[in-house]
This record gives C-alpha cells, sequence and structure tokens, in this order.
C-alpha cells in the first residue's frame, strides 16, 4: 500500500506533518483549496531521468514549472528525460500524480527549486502515495531532511 508507506516515511522522519484526504481534483486551484495552502505551495514531485536506471526528484512549486536548460546546467548534463508512467512507478514505487520522495522504493537524490527555500514558516504539501492524499509539511524542515539540493530550477508558468 503505497499511500502507508509513504506516512510510515513521515512518521520516521520525525518531521510535523498533516495528512490531507481530498479525493481527485481537477485544477491547482481546487487542490490549493481542498488542501488549505496557496497554489505555489502545492509541490509537483517529477522523476527525472538522468542516465540510465539513474533519477532523480525534482519538487516544483505549483505556479512554475521545470527551466529544463537550468536544470542541464545545474547538472552539467546535456540530456535529461521524464521516464514514462511504467517506467517512474518502478523507479519509485509509486503511480505518477502520487510520487513523493517520502517513502520511495529508491532513495533518489532530491533537487527543489530556489522558490522552496527561504521562509521558515512556509508550509508546502506533497503528494503521499495515492491519489488525493496529501502531506503537509514545513517547507525547510522538509528539504532538510531530504537533504535537498536547493537552486534555481524552474520558470514561472505561462498562464
Amino acid at each position: 500500500m503505497s499511500e502507508q508507506r509513504a506516512v510510515d516515511a513521515l512518521n520516521a522522519s520525525g518531521l510535523e506533518y498533516e495528512i490531507t484526504r481530498h479525493g481527485r481534483v481537477g485544477s491547482l486551484a481546487e487542490a490549493a483549496s481542498a488542501r488549505g495552502v496557496e497554489p505555489r505551495d502545492i509541490i509537483k514531485t517529477l522523476v527525472v531521468r538522468r542516465s540510465e536506471g539513474a533519477y532523480l526528484f525534482v519538487l516544483v512549486p505549483g505556479d512554475r514549472e521545470i527551466s529544463w536548460p537550468k536544470l542541464r546546467s545545474l547538472l552539467g548534463v546535456n540530456r535529461l528525460s521524464m521516464p514514462d508512467k511504467d517506467v517512474a512507478k518502478e523507479a519509485t514505487g509509486y503511480e505518477r500524480g502520487t510520487i513523493t520522495p517520502f517513502g520511495s522504493t529508491t532513495a533518489w537524490p532530491v533537487i527543489a527549486d530556489l522558490d522552496l527555500a527561504g521562509d521558515p514558516a512556509r508550509t508546502i504539501s506533497l503528494g503521499a502515495g495515492a491519489h488525493g492524499v496529501a502531506s503537509t509539511v514545513n517547507a525547510e524542515a522538509a528539504l532538510a531532511h531530504l537533504r535537498a539540493q536547493v537552486a534555481d530550477i524552474t520558470d514561472l508558468q505561462n498562464p
């Protein structure tokens, strides 16, 4: 059970967190409302293939999108890709739309956008292993626990 694996990992982390169950949502605004956070605080956890068999988690604020040139530059590589849904599940143990670094079957490196850091009071909401289930945690504490590399890797989403 993927949700239980995520909750177990959150428990083991020692982080304070809250689980929200809201069912499927149709938009970022709807998800933010259901979770009681701002849209920018809904964090997309994306799995990116760095090389054959090597992945990383990229944490992207809800109102932003990955800047592939910035991410490639940071990593010093010419090519990155998004694995298909089956490969993403194999790499993490989670279905797309439920992926979280907490409880992943492999502890891949985490890169978080610079926008997530710097506010000790900020809370963020990440997937928690099942559709319509999220964990809300303190951003700085989560980034520290995940040993996230924080860097400017996103751009504002085009409306």
